[in-house]
């Protein structure tokens, strides 16, 4: 009778505990095995790595120390050097600026693809995804044959004053944000064009109807319609773009170090896994810290957190 009591009747079926957990494991296993083998398993070997001492030639060995998170904060054995610090501080500059840019593009690009004709705006969100259909080091050179002195951007600059004759727009800050603006804006857009499309209108009509001008109607009844798509494509332009380490690369003549490069760079130059892995772990805690502040804030405030 107890057996009877567990089993369940779904979609006309009658499943004992057994037979819903092989139906949970055929539907739900693939996922999880997904999720753990290639996310959780290589975050935790990253966590204990990053605990562990590099060896003579560059092999991992114990013992478990401290020492990696103390040369990345600064301390090393000639004093304190901020390092690493300013290439965190460095990067967090990068992808808050390439954020800001792709939100000011992208606000008036989705708000213009919304008031498309409805046969024209798959071929609009075709051309936001367009960049896609190329390589990233494919669409990063071919900004470096845009940006040379003989080609017509530079020529424009050079007839507003804004440049010198002969002089390449790369290696340049300007030319890493053009890159980064390219490659990143259609993460803003898509989004953000989901929230466009599910605006109610009536919402604008009533508040002009009580006086409120332009500036006021998209402030306090549009914007607010849109801030899940417009903080989904936040997060999803900021986190990549603080790691980005080819753009600056290529764009930026290598000049600068990014944290992505100080990865890179302790992974395979300098074959110290166990600090590249400190790096790498207090990043993604950064990232994850400041997801769950915004979580947490947008759930004291009651509003979605996406």
């Amino acid at each position: 009778m107890a057996n009877k009591q567990k089993d369940e009747v779904q979609f006309g079926e009658q499943l004992t505990s057994r037979g819903q957990f092989l139906r949970s494991a055929l539907t739900s296993g693939p996922g999880i095995f997904w999720v753990v083998f290639f996310l959780l398993v290589p975050l935790v070997s990253i966590a204990v790595i990053s605990f562990l001492s590099r060896g003579m030639y560059g092999e991992i060995q114990r013992p478990f120390t401290l020492e990696n998170f103390k040369r990345f904060i600064g301390f090393g054995l000639f004093g304190y050097d901020p390092l690493y610090p300013l290439i965190v501080l460095r990067s967090l500059v990068l992808g808050a600026a390439t954020t800001i840019l792709c939100v000011l593009g992208g606000l008036p690009l989705a708000f213009f693809i919304g008031a498309m004709p409805v046969r024209f705006k798959n071929m609009a969100l075709t051309l936001v995804l367009i960049p896609f259909w190329t390589n990233l080091l494919i669409r990063t050179y071919a900004w470096q044959i845009l940006l040379a002195p003989e080609n017509p951007l530079a020529k424009l600059l050079v007839l507003l004053h804004l440049s010198s004759p002969g002089e390449p727009l790369y290696p340049s800050a300007f030319a890493i944000y053009i890159g980064m603006v390219c490659d990143y804006l259609p993460f803003l857009v898509m989004p953000l064009y989901a929230s466009v499309e599910k605006i109610d209108w009536s919402i604008a009509e009533a508040a002009m109807d009580l006086g409120a001008d332009g500036w006021r109607v998209f402030w306090h009844a549009v914007l607010p319609q849109v801030v899940p798509g417009l903080v989904a494509g936040i997060i999803l332009v900021f986190i990549p773009a603080m790691g980005q380490f080819v753009i600056p690369d290529l764009l930026g003549g290598a000049k600068t170090v990014m944290l992505g490069n100080a990865i890179q760079q302790q992974f395979l130059q300098s074959r110290d896994w166990p600090f590249g892995s400190a790096i790498t772990f207090l990043a993604m805690t950064l990232v994850m810290l400041s997801l769950w502040l915004y979580a947490r804030s947008a759930g004291e405030k009651g509003g979605d957190i996406l």
